[in-house]
């Protein structure tokens, strides 16, 4: 099903087909539409898909899947042109995408695509994507207070916030999937939970969870002592219906746009809605830090086994002392952490935490290449690389956050 004139001669009904530069440069999509639509699908380059969109057989599609890799960004115009024309027919879209660098992926996704899936396939992925697309369209959502932010509990949420101590030690990527891990840790009755990107200038939430900014957010925070549940809420975006995000801002804003006071406002009101808040803080010391820090249950630090990470620790520790800080809220975790057999590794660990004076409780694997692949894909690594190490061992704090929370509750 390789030529245009196959949608119109076909005799079984044609419900979808693939666009492309070239369709045999994704064989594995074409096993998986064969698969999952037998005949009844066709293939049209970029160009042929504008000129079918406009013919009556065009009524017949129910989705595209366009499929696109580096060489297509040249094309971004034209790309986006299909995308708008098929979504103008009432035709969905699935998106796929090789070695697509994440703001060209974006600026498709927000031209009309519905479903992104990544090249090379998952097992299975494509049929999902295309049973998603098939089902009825959901009620609307409530942004807005409502039931959308009432909590089952007695409203006394469980505060983390992370930090990195150094840039690119994956806090933010840590902190997305931690709080998509405590959504998701049971299937029934799961833990409400909220992400607040308080990285304010170069926030990246919304972008590893692909959710858009909201205008509302800047409202909020630059008046929040008019913050009530309606406005809170009408802030929030909601990723997959499990997860509560509250973006950075949509532009460059100053780190001193908020005080001391508007945090803690923003954090009672977080805490009374929802079981885990997980905060996500700039990577700077600001005048509202020792804000969270207090009202945190725990604070993640993240660090590497390198020079940087140690100096920025010792500086920070010196700091916490000196004005009487809570020091000891500080859990320091170490990502891309040497292999267990790396006796050598173990051996600096070792030497780093006690030439710190400090304690290295949590040690995360290297996720490799399929970390960076999941954060510019939107997606947290449950779903796009469920047996990453560092995806595993994130899910397993978070089972143990949620069973300690619950014993906590239940001696109470």
């Amino acid at each position: 099903m390789t030529s245009t004139a196959s949608l119109q001669t076909e005799s079984a009904p044609i419900v979808a087909c693939t666009i492309s530069r070239d369709v045999q440069e994704f064989d594995l999509l074409i096993e998986d539409m064969e698969a999952t639509l037998g005949e009844s699908w066709g293939d049209l380059g970029f160009s042929e898909a504008l000129t079918f969109f406009n013919q009556p057989e065009a009524g017949a599609l129910e989705f595209v899947a366009m499929a696109i890799d580096g060489e297509d960004e040249e094309t971004l115009p034209l790309l986006g042109e299909v995308i708008a024309a098929a979504s103008a027919r009432g035709i969905k879209v699935i998106l796929i995408a090789e070695d697509v660098t994440p703001a060209a992926l974006h600026q498709l996704l927000r031209q009309g695509a519905d479903e992104f899936v990544p090249y090379p396939l998952p097992e299975g992925e494509l049929s999902a994507a295309i049973k998603r697309l098939r089902q009825p369209p959901a009620a609307p959502k409530s942004e807005g207070a409502g039931g959308k932010l009432s909590r089952k509990g007695d409203g006394d949420g469980v505060i983390l916030a992370v930090q990195g101590l150094a840039g690119g030690v994956g806090a933010t990527t840590f902190a997305v999937n931690l709080a998509w891990e405590l959504a998701t840790v049971v299937k029934e009755d799961s833990p409400r939970v909220c992400v607040l990107d308080l990285d304010l200038q170069y926030g990246s939430v919304a972008t590893y969870l692909d959710l858009p900014r909201r205008e509302a957010v800047l409202e909020m925070l630059t008046d929040t002592e008019a913050m009530d549940d309606e406005v809170f809420g009408q802030a929030l975006m909601s990723y997959e219906d499990k997860l509560q995000v509250l973006t950075s801002p949509a532009d460059l804003v100053p780190l001193d746009l908020i005080g001391p006071q508007d945090v803690e406002r923003l954090l009672d009101m977080a805490a009374r809605h929802f079981d885990f808040v997980i905060v996500d803080m700039p990577g700077t010391v600001v005048q509202w830090t020792e804000t969270v820090l207090t009202a945190a249950h725990v604070y993640f630090s993240l660090i590497e086994l390198e020079m940087r990470s140690a100096q920025n620790t010792l500086r920070l520790k010196r700091a916490l002392q000196a004005e009487e800080l809570p020091f000891e809220k500080l859990r320091f975790a170490l990502n891309r952490a040497p292999r267990f057999t790396d006796l050598n590794g173990k051996a600096r660990i070792k030497r780093m935490a006690e030439s710190l004076g400090i304690s290295i409780e949590l040690q995360l694997s290297d996720g490799g290449r399929q970390v960076t692949q999941s954060c510019d894909h939107g997606t947290p690594l449950a779903v796009s690389a469920s047996k990453n190490g560092l995806r595993r061992d994130i899910a397993k704090l978070a089972q143990s956050l949620y069973d300690l929370g619950r014993n906590t509750a239940e001696a109470a």
